[in-house]
C-alpha cells in the first residue's frame, strides 16, 4: 500500500478497512484482557473467604475502574475515526479542486501557445508588408521619376500606399491587442501555477495531519 498513489480509491477504501479490522481486535483484546482481569479477581475472591468483604468492595472497584476505561479508549477511537473520515474527506476534495485547477492551467497554457503562434504569423505578416511597403515607395520614386502622365501615376500609387499604410496601421492595432490578450492570459495561468502550489502544500499539510491523526491513534490503541 505504501507504494500506491494516495488518490487511489482502493487503496483509501483498504486503508480504512484496515483501521477498522484494528480498532476491532484491540477493542475485543481489551475486552478479553479485563474480562480475564475481573475474572481473576473473582477466583481471588473464591479463594479468600476470610476477606470476603474487603475483596468484594475491591472487585467492585476495580470492575468499575476497567469499565470506565474501556469505556473512555472506546470513546477515544470513535473521535479518532471520525477525525479520520474527515481528514480523508478535505484531503479528497482538495486534490479534486487541483486537478480542475490543473485542467484549467493546461488549457490556459494551450491558448498562450497559439496565441504566440498567432502573433507570430501577425509579426510575419507585418514584416512582408514593411518589404513590401519599400518596394512600393522604391516603385513609387522610379515611376515618379520615368513616367510622362506624373499627376495620374502619382494619384494611383498615393492611393495603393494609403491602402498599404491603413492595412499596416489595421495589422499594428491587432498585434498590440494579441499582445495585450497574451499577456493577460500568462498573469492568469501565474495565477493558476500559485493556486496549484498553494493547493499542493495544502494536501501535504493534510496528509501529514492523516498521518500524525493515525499514529496518535496507534499510540493510543497501543496504550
Amino acid at each position: 500500500l505504501s507504494g500506491a498513489p494516495v488518490e487511489d480509491p482502493v487503496v483509501m477504501s483498504q486503508i480504512r478497512q484496515n483501521l477498522r479490522e484494528k480498532h476491532a481486535r484491540h477493542i475485543a483484546d481489551l475486552r478479553a484482557y479485563y474480562d480475564s482481569e475481573i475474572q481473576s479477581l473473582k477466583q481471588q475472591l473464591e479463594a479468600n473467604l476470610l476477606f470476603e468483604d474487603l475483596c468484594n468492595l475491591y472487585v467492585l472497584n476495580r470492575c468499575e475502574q476497567l469499565d470506565a476505561a474501556l469505556n473512555e479508549a472506546s470513546a477515544r477511537i470513535k473521535a479518532l475515526e471520525n477525525k479520520n473520515n474527515l481528514l480523508e474527506k478535505q484531503v479528497a476534495e482538495w486534490k479534486e479542486r487541483f486537478q480542475a485547477l490543473s485542467s484549467t492551467s493546461k488549457v490556459l497554457q494551450e491558448r498562450i501557445e497559439e496565441m504566440r503562434t498567432t502573433h507570430k504569423e501577425k509579426d510575419n505578416t507585418i514584416s512582408r508588408l514593411q518589404s513590401r511597403l519599400k518596394e512600393l515607395e522604391e516603385a513609387f520614386e522610379k515611376a515618379y521619376k520615368l513616367s510622362d502622365n506624373k499627376n495620374t501615376r502619382l494619384k494611383e500609387e498615393n492611393k495603393m500606399f494609403q491602402n498599404l499604410l491603413g492595412e499596416y496601421e489595421s495589422l499594428g492595432k491587432e498585434h498590440e491587442r494579441v499582445k495585450d490578450t497574451l499577456n493577460t492570459t500568462e498573469n492568469k495561468l501565474l495565477d493558476a501555477n500559485t493556486q496549484i502550489s498553494d493547493l499542493k502544500r495544502t494536501i501535504l499539510k493534510l496528509e501529514a495531519q492523516l498521518k500524525q491523526v493515525e499514529h496518535e491513534n496507534m499510540l493510543k490503541l497501543r496504550h
